[in-house]
């Protein structure tokens, strides 16, 4: 028969311990996902990169990191700008369609009048 040492029973703190449980408990959530066509490893990725960034209560932006875009493209100074009362209606997103607008808008991001997709090309040249 094997040896049963008794031992005092786990108290419900050293259970939820022991399973890492912590109070508060650690939130880990999704607050930004990047959207390139430049691969990771690409020099220029940082300059022609979209951002879909959490703005809370279920709600996305699509950025660059200096202004926001509305969901017919266009692009406006400011990540959110106050003074203007229906900005949130056009400039947040669902994160289905912050995510579909990004992809859309990635290739034609542009920075001294080239675009990613253009970038894409200088630096990735056809095989």
């Amino acid at each position: 028969m094997p040896d049963q040492t008794s031992r005092p029973a786990m108290t419900m703190g050293e259970i939820r311990t022991a399973l890492g449980y912590t109070d508060p408990p650690v939130l880990v959530e999704v607050g930004r996902y990047e959207v390139s066509v430049l691969p990771r490893d690409d020099i220029n990725r940082k300059h022609f990169t979209l951002f879909v960034e959490n703005r809370g209560n279920g709600r996305w932006a699509v950025h660059d990191g200096h202004g926001c875009y509305a969901a017919d493209g266009t692009w406006a100074a400011g990540i959110k700008p106050f003074e203007k009362p229906d900005w949130e209606t056009t400039h947040r997103f669902d994160l289905d369609d912050a995510l579909a607008l990004a992809r859309k808008l990635a290739p034609t991001v542009s920075v001294n009048g080239h675009t990613a997709t253009e970038a894409y090309h200088r630096t990735r040249p056809a095989r």
